[in-house]
């Protein structure tokens, strides 16, 4: 498994595992891949504090900081006149279906706290981002920085590149991979419509070699629906030479979700991972809830557009997560989600994933030319 990717960072196999907790991030490095924690969420100081611990736990070895450049840099209006100016008709719905479920109302503190909070989606500004790359910078194993959503600009690349910090892009199409490596990415990731989070409308079966083919010679990794040691071979098939991986880990112990959120994501079905805009206002892949069930019934307002709808929903979500109203509650997932059958540690997944590739690899070099 060795190649480019590999040894463009220094790492035992090329599969990179995106995460929101640094606990997952730390054993998918230390089990030879590379970590890449979701960083746009996280206050500087706290990232500075995580990132610390990350290079203590990780014994030199090198992860990966995704970031998003999704919103433009906009005037800073207090989040209770933001609010106010929202559409009475999403105000009553939201707090129609959360009466229904029977969920109290914010505690004062946690009301005014949020309220106090930056605009939700700073994090994903130019503005945020260079925020949380300050910090990065401080920490030399850091060593790639991938745009998740939006292309980097030039000048943060050519900051990035001084620094010897490898710099990736998304992309769910070939024409966005192009614009990618137009500003200078070193590195492509090609995500197919079956992944988590937000999502373009391609396949990876067919986006994986379009990108390949389109960004040559630059490396691409494969995303998208990739939970095995048969995807990694396939992605390795049509030209990729690593694989990001989110979803799969989500089942592990060390992961996020809490022990009734794990026991849904292990009995869910690959369809139970459907696209909607009803949490972000674009289109995100995200496990069926009873919270989406509501969304999709007849008399549903449409979705706002990204940064409204975001707003709108924020203290909602803060709702059902404090109720712990597991039913309603849901989280990014692709439709890798129906091969997780059980809870296991991050090792034994990585372990599975490295053994059965080579397993596969090896069967098909013996087929007869």
């Amino acid at each position: 498994m060795r190649n480019r990717i590999t040894e463009m960072f220094d790492i035992e196999v090329p599969i990179f595992g995106f995460t929101h907790k640094p606990e997952v991030a730390i054993e998918v490095t230390n089990a030879g891949g590379m970590g890449a924690l979701a960083a746009s969420y996280y206050e500087p100081d706290e990232l500075e504090r995580i990132l610390t611990d990350m290079d203590e736990k990780t014994n030199g070895r090198p992860y990966c900081i995704d970031v998003l450049f999704a919103n433009k840099v906009g005037q800073v209006v207090p989040m209770s006149q933001r609010l106010s100016a929202l559409p009475k008709e999403h105000l009553d719905f939201v707090e129609k279906v959360l009466d229904e479920a029977g969920i109290p109302p914010l505690p004062p503190e946690v009301e005014t706290e949020m309220l106090r909070e930056k605009p939700p989606g700073h994090g994903h500004t130019e503005e945020g981002v260079l925020e949380v790359l300050e910090v990065v910078v401080r920490h030399p194993q850091a060593k790639f920085v991938l745009s998740a959503m939006g292309a980097p600009p030039t000048y943060v690349v050519e900051r990035l590149h001084r620094r010897g910090i490898v710099v990736g892009a998304m992309a769910g199409t070939a024409e966005h991979a192009l614009k990618h490596v137009q500003s200078g990415v070193d590195v492509i990731v090609a995500q197919g419509s079956e992944a988590g989070g937000h999502t373009g409308t391609i396949a990876s079966m067919v986006l994986w070699p379009e990108v390949v083919d389109a960004v040559a010679p630059v490396p691409v990794l494969a995303a998208g629906g990739v939970g095995s040691g048969r995807h990694i071979a396939a992605a390795f098939a049509l030209g990729a030479e690593g694989v990001w991986c989110g979803t799969i880990w989500l089942g592990a112990s060390e992961s996020e979700l809490s022990p009734g959120m794990r026991k849904r994501f292990i009995a869910a079905r690959s369809q139970d991972a459907i696209q909607r805009k009803y949490d972000t206002g674009k289109p995100l892949r995200g496990l069926r809830s009873k919270w989406t069930d509501a969304w999709d019934a007849p008399g549903a307002p449409q979705p706002l557009p990204l940064a409204a709808q975001k707003l709108l929903v924020a203290p909602a979500l803060k709702r059902l997560e404090l109720a712990n109203a597991i039913d309603y509650m849901g989280y990014m997932s692709g439709q890798i989600v129906g091969r997780i059958k059980d809870e296991r540690p991050i090792r034994d997944i990585m372990e599975d994933m490295k053994s059965e590739c080579l397993a596969v690899l090896k069967r098909l070099s013996a087929v007869p030319q």
